[in-house]
């Protein structure tokens, strides 16, 4: 099973998504004129405007439920794993990704504006809703809702969970059953309370996480600060095949750099315009703005954290493509979290394990809690009655396939969810560079109605953009 689990990953991994993927992002940074420089004063500025509604949550509510789902076990056994297959160079392109990719964010998240609606009284909205009312392609917008469906709620969940179960194994000897049955209960919860129960936990727990953590490298960094030009010059040397010792993992490096940014940020893979459509905002191009911002966050601050206590501590392995390793600083060790808690270990003994193991926990723990909202949101898509056993359905569903990643081997785990963030990314940036045009509008009349002193409200009639209900 594994080995028709690898074949199907390899198959949508090829490098026709890679060249997708950063094509589409630079696409979009050259037609919106890198407005991921331009407005980045402003994409903090808007992070904290607005309120919530009846129907929608507030700007940062929206954030903080997309920042769950971005922030979670790639950051930290993402890009230890992105490290040992492609070397320090895949951190290079782990940010190129996640600077072009926030112009797609850009783009994704307007679109999930300007075509959301509401569903049973809440704002509802994401690439199956913009596809159908954009590209009036109701099957592409159901593939999309199935696929999105089937990966939120079944492939994903196990991934987070399996780094949660195995990081307290190793860091405080409990029993990955015991773990995973922990997590269910909490998630139940959570889940069972609703949209807006997810939209206040994240609120409050996506700060205090991803602050703690962030603070950690810090300590670490400043441990180590006379190491940080040396660190970033082989990050560099070794993108470009400039390092003798990395330059057989080139290819690899950019490969798994793409992969694990994309699986990380996840810019251009269709999950975040599902929180951003719930933000009430008098302009989609507002909720775009924040949502580009937000692959910031992810990649250039809290991935960048991970992957400097690593390199900077030289606590790692790099395998080589024909066997064996070209580095094996960690003889022994699992490619994944043990690699960063080696790295915190190595100047805090006691801490190390202990303080990874707690972060995976938080970071991993929302990332599920905001896939099971991508999930609902699609299936009140699919069945726009809102059956109740539906939903409960979904939800037993997603509590069992967490529960089941928390025992199964990582490598299963790891690759379900490749071919579940592959199948989202093919669909939706398709969508998007379809779709190029309404997202292009909204942010000119956004810009002229700022250069007129104006706080921009949209309206898409006098824009020329049809089949929208909410504006």
């Amino acid at each position: 099973m594994e080995e028709i689990l690898t074949k199907i990953n390899d198959l949508i991994w090829s490098n026709a998504l890679i060249i997708l993927c950063m094509g589409t992002g630079i696409y979009f940074s050259v037609v919106t004129r890198f407005l991921q420089v331009r407005y980045i004063k402003e994409m903090w500025q808007l992070l904290f405007d607005g309120k919530s509604s009846d129907k929608g949550v507030s700007s940062f509510q929206a954030f903080a439920i997309a920042i769950s789902g971005r922030i979670g076990t790639g950051n930290i056994a993402g890009v230890a794993t992105a490290i040992a297959m492609g070397g320090p160079g895949a951190v290079f392109w782990m940010w190129l990704i996640a600077f072009l990719g926030s112009a797609s964010a850009f783009i994704e998240a307007t679109l999930g504006q300007i075509y959301k609606q509401v569903n049973n009284g809440e704002y509802r909205g994401g690439p199956a809703y913009y596809i159908e009312k954009g590209l009036g392609m109701k099957w592409y917008a159901m593939l999309f809702a199935v696929v999105t469906v089937l990966s939120t709620a079944f492939f994903l969940p196990g991934v987070q969970s399996n780094s949660i179960a195995l990081s307290m194994q190793n860091a405080f000897a409990i029993p990955v059953s015991y773990t995973g049955a922990g997590v269910v209960l909490l998630l139940a919860l959570i889940i069972f309370g609703g949209v807006k129960r997810i939209g206040k936990v994240a609120e409050i727990v996506v700060p205090f996480m991803a602050g703690g953590y962030i603070l950690m490298a810090i300590v670490v960094m400043a441990l180590n600060f006379a190491e940080l030009p040396a660190v970033i010059s082989l990050i560099i040397k070794s993108a470009f095949k400039l390092e003798p010792a990395f330059a057989g993992v080139f290819g690899m490096a950019v490969a798994w750099g793409v992969k694990r940014g994309i699986y990380s940020n996840e810019a251009g893979q269709g999950t975040a315009p599902h929180a951003a459509a719930a933000a009430e905002v008098s302009h989609p191009a507002k909720q775009g703005l924040v949502q580009a911002f937000s692959v910031y966050i992810d990649t250039l601050f809290v991935c960048t954290a991970t992957a400097f206590m690593i390199l900077f501590t030289g606590k790692y392995n790099v395998v080589n493509p024909e066997g064996g390793f070209l580095v094996e600083h960690l003889p022994g060790a699992k490619i994944g979290a043990e690699y960063t808690q080696q790295a915190i270990s190595s100047h805090f003994p006691s801490l190390g394990a202990g303080f990874v193991a707690v972060s995976l926990l938080f970071f991993a723990f929302t990332t599920i809690m905001a896939y099971y909202y991508i999930a609902e949101t699609n299936l009140s898509y699919l069945d726009k009655k809102g059956n109740k056993w539906a939903v409960n359905g979904l939800r037993v569903l997603l509590l069992f396939s967490t529960f089941y990643g928390s025992i199964k081997t990582a490598e299963a785990a790891w690759t379900l969810g490749d071919i579940g963030v592959g199948m989202m990314a093919w669909l939706n940036v398709i969508a998007i560079l379809l779709l190029r045009k309404p997202a292009l509008k909204a942010l000119r009349d956004y810009q002229q109605q700022r250069k007129a002193g104006k706080d921009p409200v949209f309206n898409a009639k006098e824009l020329g953009i049809k089949n929208t209900s909410e504006w």
